[in-house]
């Protein structure tokens, strides 16, 4: 069954091209990603710059509202075209960039890179969610997890070598061609869009998406848990290298062995998610993998290479089921029109406690034995999972819940992305929306899975 539905994904145009896009893309941005920091260390010979080369990829994360309410004012097929082909023009600017005084031009790309990230990452949801039939749509996000995490695992090391043999210059070329690949890829996509309603001012636009989670008793628990859950990661991400030194006794060279199996893992799960939401709720599903991501974290308290391989294998497999499940839920709970600034708020709100959790950690593990830190970190974990599985438990059995719960079994639930056309219906989302906001008192409080 899930091997049918992979193939029916691949075998969708727009589905098969954009997955085409984003492994061509996803190459170009992994690569970057790693060369960035090697760059600006050799011409400057900082540590603290080149750590910050992925802050600056980072930070426009926080600015996701916005772009989400701007790709929702524009045709989100030609925002793709045109933004990856601006980008392939930026990158190329990266050739001027011959010593510390022009290390600057490094950071603004890199600045606009992650701005344009967002923006993109909040178009393509809305996209998708128009042209992928709901019952696939977990099947895609799998195997869009499973072509960014792939390009992960190859294309930092291509990367690197191609740094080594010819410079930062190449690596940012290699990207801008990937850039100006990928929109030629998107712009071949069959979709096309009806006009969506005009919008209000700014101001109050920025908010709808929140508001939309706000209201709704199927997301807010989600994106609650995954922002609990990236917090989690951000901590373990900092301590890494601490496990690695004072609990495993290996070099740091070690850390690259741990991060490929945790890349490996996320691979697998990509294969996996389809079948599995179609027969588990979201709720259960996501808690299922906070809870294997929180034990994998409590486990690295031994000093043990195989529990060290075992769990960041699992690590891998845990995380994403979270991510995967809640973006499932917003294509399939949310209005076109707000789409993309709910897709961008809901990333914005779990990537968020990431950024700052690293720099907790990276304080924490000075003062705080690594091994205490992990096995806070697993029992919140778990803490939080069961939480979040209760609430689903609640759901489940509270009156009118057929009503009003989300599609985890065979038959989804329509939404705004059930119709297989470019042009989406609107009625079974009002629908979704006036059923959420009846069952959110139910939902309040305890649902929420942040211990």
């Amino acid at each position: 069954m899930g091997g049918s539905a992979v193939v029916r994904v691949l075998r969708d145009p727009t589905a098969g091209r954009y997955l085409a896009g984003v492994v061509v893309s996803g190459f170009g941005t992994s690569a970057m990603w790693l060369t960035a920091g090697i760059w600006v260390k050799s011409l400057t010979g900082s540590n603290s710059l080149a750590a910050l080369t992925v802050c600056a990829m980072w930070a426009p994360v926080l600015a996701g509202p916005a772009l989400g309410a701007l790709a929702d004012r524009m045709d989100r097929r030609t925002l793709l075209v045109r933004v990856n082909l601006a980008m392939a023009c930026l990158l190329a600017t990266l050739v001027l960039v011959d010593s510390g005084r022009t290390v600057w031009l490094v950071f603004v790309v890199l600045v606009l890179y992650g701005a344009s990230g967002v923006l993109l990452d909040a178009a393509e949801s809305a996209l998708v969610a128009g042209t992928v039939r709901a019952s696939l749509l977990a099947d895609f996000n799998g195997l869009r997890m499973t072509a960014n995490e792939g390009m992960k695992l190859v294309a930092p090391l291509a990367g690197a070598g191609l740094y080594a043999r010819f410079g930062g210059p190449a690596v940012a070329l290699l990207d801008a061609a990937t850039c100006a690949l990928a929109a030629l890829i998107f712009a071949r996509l069959p979709a096309r869009e009806t006009p969506r309603p005009g919008m209000g001012a700014w101001r109050g636009e920025l908010l709808a998406g929140l508001r939309r989670i706000r209201a709704s008793a199927v997301l807010r628990p989600l994106v609650t848990a995954g922002a609990a859950t990236m917090l989690l990661a951000g901590v373990n991400g900092a301590v890494t290298f601490a496990y690695v030194d004072d609990v495993l006794g290996r070099s740091p060279e070690y850390a690259g062995v741990l991060y490929a199996v945790q890349g490996a893992g996320s691979v697998a799960v990509g294969l996996l998610v389809g079948p599995l939401l179609r027969r588990l709720p979201e709720r259960v599903f996501a808690a299922g993998g906070m809870a294997l991501f929180a034990l994998a974290v409590g486990a690295r308290t031994l000093p043990s290479d195989g529990v060290a391989l075992s769990a960041s294998a699992a690590i891998g497999f845990g995380l994403p089921c979270v991510l995967v499940a809640t973006m499932t839920a917003v294509q399939r709970e949310t209005p076109d029109a707000v789409l993309a600034r709910t897709a961008a708020t809901a990333g914005s709100l779990m990537t968020a406690p990431n950024a700052v959790a690293l720099a907790l950690g990276a304080g924490l593990v000075a003062v705080v034995d690594v091994r205490v830190l992990t096995a806070v970190g697993g029992a919140a974990g778990l803490l939080a999972a069961a939480l979040l599985a209760a609430g689903a438990a609640r759901r489940r059995t509270a009156p009118g819940a057929g009503a009003t719960a989300s599609a985890p079994g065979p038959t989804p639930t329509p939404g705004p992305a059930s119709a297989p056309g470019p042009t989406p219906t609107s009625g079974p989302a009002e629908a979704s929306g006036s059923a959420e906001a009846s069952g959110s008192a139910e939902e309040s409080g305890p649902a929420s899975p942040q211990p």
